[in-house]
């Protein structure tokens, strides 16, 4: 698998993620520390962000402590 394959999965489970949990843009700014205007350009594929911007983003909705 392509690293932009990875990627694209990758932010695909964590609007997933986010969708399921009910947990709004705003709210996941707020949990993460990642700007909301980063959040949605991440996830319209607008952006390709560090992984280090991936997993801050992921961690609260894994319940994993950063």
């Amino acid at each position: 698998m392509a690293a932009r394959d990875l990627r694209v999965a990758i932010i695909g489970e964590i609007v997933k993620a986010r969708r399921e949990q009910g947990v709004s843009q705003k709210k996941l700014e707020e949990m993460s520390g990642v700007k909301q205007p980063i959040i949605a350009r991440m996830e319209k594929g607008s952006t390709s962000p560090q992984i280090d911007t991936v997993l801050k983003v992921l961690a609260p909705l894994m319940n994993i402590k950063v």
